[in-house]
C-alpha cells in the first residue's frame, strides 16, 4: 500500500515517541517536521532521516496528507484550523482543544472540508485495556454500577524542563493527566451524561527542578486539585480524584464494580499492565492480555522500568481507516466529548452546580485479537 505521508508540527518531548513509534506501522510514513524553534526541528530532521521546515511549508506541501499537531494546548485550534483550511487531515495530542467552542469549530471545518480529525489519546488500545473492555462487554462482572478514578501525583516540574504550560490555561490535571482516564472510561462504559466537581488550589507559584531552567518560578493559574462524580448514560456513577498535590498515595488507578463482580483496570497513561477481577466474593484473580495486541515492553523508562508505549497507534488506525474508508476509533467525535466533560468539571467547580454534558459519541469499537497494525487492515 502507499502509506499516509504525514508532517510534524511541534517538536516538543513528545514528538520523540511519535518519530519513533512511526518506524513500526507500514501504513503512515512521516516525512518533515517543523517547530517555531528551527533549530530544534532541525535536530529532530537529522535524529530520525527526515526534512524540517516552517509550518506554513508543510501546510503548502501538496505531498503531505495529514498533519500531526504536537504543539501546547493552547494553540491546538489555531494550527488544526490551518491543516484544515490547508487540505490536510489532522491528528493531535489531548486535548483536542482548550475550550469546548474551539473543538465544535474543528469539528464543523472538518466536516465541512469532507477531512478528518484524529486526537489523543489512544492508550486505551493497549493490550490490558481491550483484554478490559473484551471482559466488560461479555458481561463477566454484570451491569457496571460504580466505580473509583485516582490520577495523583505532585506534578511534573521536578522532571520536565518546560513545565509552565501544564499549570496554565489548556493544562491542570484534568486536561493534561485526567484525559486519558475520561477517555479510557468513555471506551469501556460508553458516553457520560452528567458531571459534578469541587476543586481546589495548592500553591500559586511553583519552582522548576531540572534542566537549563532550574530554579526559575512559573504562576499556577489553574485548579490542582478536582474531586469529580461522572454519570454514564448506561448508569455507571464513577467518582474521580485528579491532583498535583499528592506526594504518596495507595489507590489504584481505576477500579469499576458490577453486579456480579469487580474489575481492577491498569493505569490508562500506558499500554499494559496488570488487570484483575473478582467474581462475587472470589479472590482476585488476573486478566491475560496476551491475546491482544500493543501490550508488548518497547519502552524503557528513566528509573529503567520496561513498559509498553505504543503511542501512535491511534494514528495508524486512522490512516488504515482513511485508506479502506470506515471509521477511526480515536475519533473527533470521542475528543469533543472527553473535552466536552472535562471542560465541564472545571465549570461545576466553579459553579458547584450538577452540569448535563452536551456532547455524546460512538463507543469506539473493540480491536480484535491479534498482531500489531493486522488488527486495523
Amino acid at each position: 500500500m502507499t502509506p499516509i505521508r504525514a508532517g510534524v508540527i511541534g517538536c516538543g518531548n513528545i514528538s520523540d515517541t511519535y518519530l519513533r513509534n512511526v518506524h513500526d506501522y507500514e501504513a503512515l510514513e512521516i516525512v518533515a517536521c517543523a517547530d517555531l524553534r528551527p533549530e530544534v526541528a532541525q535536530a529532530q530532521a537529522e535524529t530520525y532521516g527526515i526534512r524540517s521546515g516552517t509550518a506554513e511549508e508543510l501546510l503548502a506541501d501538496p505531498a503531505i496528507d495529514l498533519i500531526i499537531n504536537l504543539t501546547v494546548p493552547v494553540v491546538h485550534h489555531e494550527v488544526t484550523s490551518k491543516a484544515l483550511h490547508a487540505g490536510k487531515h489532522v491528528y493531535g495530542e489531548k486535548p483536542l482543544a482548550v475550550t469546548l467552542e474551539e473543538g465544535r469549530h474543528l469539528v464543523e471545518i472538518a466536516q465541512s472540508r469532507n477531512l478528518r480529525i484524529g486526537s489523543a489519546p489512544d492508550t486505551y488500545f493497549g493490550a490490558a485495556h481491550q483484554a478490559c473492555r473484551h471482559l466488560i462487554d461479555a458481561g463477566e462482572i454484570g451491569k457496571v454500577i460504580g466505580g473509583t478514578c485516582f490520577v495523583m501525583s505532585h506534578g511534573m516540574e521536578d522532571w520536565h524542563p518546560n513545565p509552565g504550560f501544564f499549570f496554565q490555561r489548556g493544562g491542570g490535571p484534568i486536561l493534561d493527566v485526567g484525559v486519558y482516564y475520561i477517555t479510557e472510561l468513555v471506551h469501556l462504559l460508553g458516553p457520560i451524561t452528567k458531571v459534578a466537581a469541587i476543586a481546589g488550589h495548592g500553591a500559586t507559584q511553583r519552582t522548576i527542578g531540572s534542566g537549563p531552567k532550574q530554579g526559575q518560578t512559573f504562576a499556577v493559574e489553574v485548579p490542582t486539585h478536582i474531586s469529580a462524580v461522572l454519570e454514564f448514560e448506561k448508569g455507571a456513577v464513577i467518582s474521580l480524584t485528579a491532583s498535583w498535590e499528592v506526594w504518596r498515595h495507595e489507590h489504584g488507578p481505576i477500579e469499576l464494580y458490577g453486579d456480579r463482580g469487580s474489575l481492577i483496570v491498569p493505569d490508562p497513561n500506558f499500554f499494559d499492565g496488570e488487570p484483575k477481577v473478582a467474581l462475587m466474593r472470589d479472590d482476585w484473580t488476573e486478566v491475560p492480555i496476551g491475546a491482544w495486541p500493543f501490550g508488548n515492553p518497547n519502552f524503557t523508562t528513566r528509573q529503567g522500568r520496561k513498559l509498553a508505549n505504543h503511542r501512535i497507534v491511534g494514528l495508524v488506525d486512522m490512516a488504515w481507516a482513511i485508506v479502506n474508508d470506515r471509521p477511526h476509533r480515536a475519533s473527533a467525535d470521542l475528543a469533543l466529548h472527553v473535552l466536552d466533560v472535562m471542560t465541564s468539571l472545571e465549570r461545576a467547580a466553579v459553579d458547584g452546580r450538577t452540569i448535563e454534558i452536551e456532547t455524546s459519541c460512538v463507543q469506539p469499537a473493540a480491536l480484535p485479537q491479534g498482531r500489531g497494525e493486522a488488527v486495523f487492515r
